[in-house]
């Protein structure tokens, strides 16, 4: 979600700029930095911003200026003789007061007038500006979705591997449990009781099972995958996945029987979480 793009136009009568930044966030969180005379074009450029975007900080800024001077300078003559005739009176109770230079006259409000905007010729104009600005920002995210997209498809596809190990070394882990259980028993009794070895296997093999862990693991990874060929904003769907994935991954660890299943958890949480951070910048 993190993107930049800007624009500018230029009329016969303005010269017009648009600017976009986007950051990540959670949700759409839309910020605009208008001049006072554009204001009434804040919910246009909202709903236009809303429409093609939606996850993400954005901050939109648009400024314009009027190039013909002429036409946008103007002077309000009343409040000019109004300031002066004010000024006049408060001189007579002063001694030393200083007169007003043309410049300090202009400075103070009300002094500058300027001629009323064809707001609905300027509303076309920045609106048209502001689409194409947004197809460059939508652009620059595609880009890096794609990079994004296939890093994301390397991290599953080294889970799956993973999760291969998994079901390949449990086998191992329930023979090795069964020998250390046959191997304590034998310490404890002279003629052990094999039935109850077979019992206290069976509950602990219970115990150890991670068949449904793995299986899932599957299965989310699947849904990544099918959830990065969409051709829609899937930045939410994947948070979601990446918590149930960490879930599955933090069961298997608290199941591990031996270093190598706890390696295996290690590795698969390192994985969920390198995806987990990159999937923030994801619409």
């Amino acid at each position: 979600m993190t993107a930049f793009a800007n624009g500018e136009t230029q009329t016969p009568e303005w010269l017009i700029n648009c600017e976009l930044r986007s950051v990540n966030h959670r949700y759409c969180d839309i910020s605009l930095k208008l001049p006072e005379s554009l204001r009434f074009l804040e919910g246009d450029i909202r709903k236009r911003l809303g429409n093609a975007l939606k996850r993400g900080k954005i901050e939109c800024t648009i400024n314009y200026k009027t190039l013909d001077l002429a036409q946008d300078f103007q002077i309000n003559s009343e409040a000019v003789n109004a300031l002066l005739a004010a000024t006049a009176a408060i001189e007579q109770n002063m001694s030393h007061a200083a007169p007003f230079s043309a410049l300090e006259v202009l400075a103070f409000p009300g002094i500058q007038q300027q001629n009323d905007i064809d707001r609905a010729q300027l509303k076309n104009v920045i609106l048209a500006l502001l689409d194409d600005v947004i197809q460059r920002m939508i652009a620059t995210r595609e880009q890096e979705g794609q990079q994004l997209g296939q890093m994301i498809e390397q991290r599953c596809e080294k889970i799956s591997l993973l999760i291969q190990q998994a079901e390949t070394r449990m086998p191992t882990v329930l023979k090795n449990l069964r020998q250390k259980l046959t191997e304590r028993i034998q310490e404890m009794v002279q003629e052990p009781d094999f039935d109850r070895l077979e019992q206290e296997l069976v509950m602990q093999a219970q115990k150890l099972d991670v068949d449904e862990e793995l299986d899932r693991l599957k299965t989310h990874v699947e849904e990544v995958q099918r959830v990065l060929k969409q051709n829609e904003p899937i930045g939410r769907r994947l948070d979601f996945l990446m918590q149930e994935m960490n879930r599955e991954a933090n069961t298997l660890g608290s199941k591990s029987a031996d270093q190598e299943m706890t390696t295996i958890a290690i590795e698969l949480k390192v994985l969920i979480e390198q995806m987990r951070e990159q999937i923030q910048n994801i619409e």
